[in-house]
């Protein structure tokens, strides 16, 4: 099985169950990160872990888990995690002149999370994060949306929420109009994801061609606004309000996700790219 038939197929099952694995995928602040290097795990990865539903943060290989003297308790699965691999071959131009050639491939490799290990010492393992109160996490929001770079336009001159490529613009309802505070935010972090695909940002492929429900086209850019405010959430420690749990929304992916294997990890790092740049950070490869 390819790499990417083995993550989609790990997304298909948490939606046969009912669960969308972008919606509120981890507890505060505390994404899923490795435990020895203390590294985050990036784009598709942070959804697959984070649904494995662990109180834990931190995923170590199998390796790891023995150079900490600890063992894999007997009967635990453990979680794919995938990452691209950069190949050089010489190839010939159409001058005939032989040139070096990168190429990447898609890898994986199994972790497990600390809460399925024994014998690890305690101290090794760091303490949750702790949240923030309600007023806090309001300004991390603000903060977000005030400090990202060549932010569009917010406008609140119609009751819906979109972004228009054609005048940069990322339009809003007023946020008394809304349930909730969290509910409001994970809108405007949806609408900010799709405004990273204009030219003047991240000229992200796709983006500004007219869309259609439904289509390839809109399938993907909206799967990478979702886990774009996924993320943007998640970083402020909110929960995500933008996702339709219903079953017709779940049988909707589900289609998409059979006829297109790469969709979702593609998408992963789309989004992972946009929040980097909403955050300031600087743009990789997730």
């Amino acid at each position: 099985m390819k790499v990417e038939e083995i993550i989609t197929a790990r997304i298909i099952e948490k939606l046969e169950a009912g669960t969308v694995p972008w919606h509120r995928p981890w507890s505060g602040a505390d994404m899923p990160k490795n435990l020895i290097s203390k590294k985050e795990y990036r784009g598709i990865n942070v959804f697959i872990l984070s649904a494995m539903g662990f109180g834990s943060p931190y995923w170590i290989s199998f390796k790891q888990a023995q150079e900490l003297g600890g063992n894999v308790r007997k009967g635990e699965k453990g979680c794919p995690v995938v990452f691209w691999k950069w190949l050089e071959s010489a190839e010939t131009d159409e001058n005939g002149q032989q040139r070096k050639a990168s190429h990447p491939i898609l890898r994986y490799y199994t972790v497990f999370n600390v809460l399925q290990i024994d014998g690890i010492d305690e101290t090794k393992i760091p303490a949750l994060a702790q949240k923030y109160n309600e007023r806090e996490r309001i300004t991390v929001c603000e903060n977000v949306v005030d400090n990202m770079p060549k932010r569009p336009e917010i406008i609140f001159d119609y009751a819906g929420a979109f972004f228009r490529p054609a005048t940069d613009t990322v339009n809003m309802p007023k946020i008394e109009t809304f349930d909730s505070s969290e509910e409001y935010y994970s809108t405007l972090f949806h609408e900010l994801t799709h405004s990273t695909g204009h030219e003047t940002r991240l000229n992200r492929r796709g983006s500004d061609v007219p869309r259609h429900f439904g289509d390839k086209e809109y399938s993907k850019e909206e799967l990478i606004a979702e886990m774009g405010a996924a993320f943007l959430c998640g970083h402020c420690q909110i929960e995500n309000k933008t996702i339709d749990n219903s079953a017709a929304y779940i049988a909707n992916w589900l289609r998409k996700f059979r006829d297109d294997a790469k969709m979702v990890i593609m998408a992963g790092g789309a989004a992972q790219k946009a929040v980097d740049f909403i955050l300031g950070r600087q743009v990789a490869e997730a």
